[in-house]
């Protein structure tokens, strides 16, 4: 039977972002679009930002600015709703981010990246995948910025081999993940001692064949569960606090990039490359909500 479709020709969508009117934000990569678009509850396109490059996640804060990870200039833009550029963050420490990926506003205020430590030129030509990706020198990072400056405080980690996904649970950890090994990782970043990189899980299937496979967006529901779309592999897989993989949900396009909760209701959208679809998933639970604060910028 599958999931209901709620939008059509979404194409490249990324980044979800629910309202509590029932509307949503996302991303369209893909370079014909370049564009943060906006979804009535209906699902019809009912407005946009064209930002150019290769958008690529995107949050909102407590007083209405979205903001948005920029893969291919490597930058983490602020717009507000209008589509006026109100900031530009372009470098981390040491250089340039070199591909945004991802981003979500922690518990204290502060933006936290993925940045997947490649050019999205090397790997990519459109969505076609470079067949040598294994060896291509990653060097992927997660980075915390204080967004009321626009500064990169600190790089809590690197070496990844391409940087995704990440959320905050509700152990208020942060959890991000690596697209080509497929592990999620946890940090305990407020708690006495410094934060270190600790396993959580691996959400690839051991029985998929070769290929690019791996986690890509997640969210938590308020269950504690830790829902992560896995690229490739055609679902969302879901992790209990342990750590486990205890259930995969199907999604009709087998390449999901991301999923937000509804603002209300136990629903999720999830946003599918394959068919150019944001599909609407029926869940056992309602989602945590986001941390969006107001940064009077």
């Amino acid at each position: 039977m599958g999931n209901r479709t709620f939008a059509h020709g979404i194409v490249e969508g990324e980044g979800p972002y629910c309202l509590p009117d029932g509307s949503m934000y996302v991303v369209e990569m893909a370079s014909k679009r370049a564009c943060i678009t906006k979804i009535g509850p209906d699902g019809k396109i009912v407005g946009g930002i064209k930002t150019g490059g290769r958008p690529n996640g995107l949050t909102m804060d407590g007083d209405g600015r979205l903001w948005m990870a920029e893969a291919r200039s490597g930058a983490v833009i602020c717009y507000d709703q209008s589509g006026h550029q109100v900031m530009r963050i372009e470098e981390g420490l040491g250089g340039r981010f070199l591909w945004a990926n991802d981003l979500r506003f922690g518990p204290d205020d502060n933006l936290y990246l993925t940045d997947s430590g490649i050019i999205d030129t090397t790997i990519f030509n459109g969505t076609q995948i470079d067949p040598n990706y294994r060896e291509l020198p990653y060097q992927g990072c997660v980075y915390e910025i204080d967004p009321r400056k626009g500064e990169v405080l600190r790089k809590i980690d690197s070496g990844f081999r391409f940087t995704n996904g990440i959320a905050f649970g509700p152990d208020n950890h942060l959890y991000i993940n690596e697209t080509l090994t497929g592990m999620i990782y946890r940090y305990d970043l407020f708690g006495a001692a410094p934060a270190k990189r600790e396993d959580f899980c691996n959400v690839n299937r051991p029985d998929f064949p070769e290929g690019w496979r791996g986690p890509d967006g997640m969210a938590f529901g308020r269950d504690g569960r830790l829902y992560c779309t896995v690229y490739n592999q055609g679902d969302v897989t879901v992790v209990d606090r342990d750590g486990k993989v205890v259930e995969r949900l199907p999604t009709n396009g087998t390449k999901p990039t991301n999923i937000a909760f509804a603002s209300a209701g136990k629903a999720a959208y999830v946003t599918e490359v394959e068919l150019s679809t944001v599909e609407k998933l029926e869940m056992p639970c309602e989602g945590m909500p986001l941390h969006a604060p107001h940064l009077n910028i």
